[in-house]
């Protein structure tokens, strides 16, 4: 699988049947969903599967599954600063960027900076903790008045 991208239709089959889970065309219309989002809450999930007709869902049915894709790591999850769940299709390392007028993530793909932060935090030691890891957000405005995503 490349990388810096999200697992294809294929891809997230095989993920759901290594964590014993059948391909239901709810959790496919949900990943085809999310291919297309990137980043979104349930309710854009929901939305963009009734305006393609792919599967009937309810809102608390496509949080169930977003939330049990990131429970089981097949999907990341962020919180914005109104409150929603973002859920992320992109697992791969990367950084965010919160536009926090607009409410919208997205992503940062910058391998050279993720690998100098690695390397730095490679050599760091918290008192009586292990680093596993590290989730860097970067928040912003739109610089024009007019800013459409």
């Amino acid at each position: 699988m490349n990388t810096h991208k999200c697992p294809t239709i294929e891809e997230f089959k095989t993920l759901l049947k290594k964590n014993s889970l059948k391909a239901t065309p709810q959790r496919l219309a949900v990943h085809e969903a999310m291919m297309t989002l990137g980043h979104a809450c349930a309710d854009m999930v929901t939305e963009a599967i009734k305006e393609k007709g792919t599967a009937k869902v309810t809102l608390a049915s496509v949080y169930n599954i977003l939330t049990h894709m990131a429970m089981l790591g097949i999907y990341d999850y962020r919180l914005s600063a109104n409150n929603k769940m973002y859920f992320d299709v992109n697992t791969f390392k990367h950084i965010h960027f919160y536009d926090q007028d607009n409410h919208v993530f997205k992503d940062v793909v910058d391998d050279d900076l993720v690998a100098l932060i690695e390397s730095h935090l490679s050599r760091k030691r918290v008192r009586g903790y292990r680093i596993e890891g590290f989730d860097i957000q970067l928040i912003g405005r739109p610089t024009r008045k007019k800013y459409s995503v």
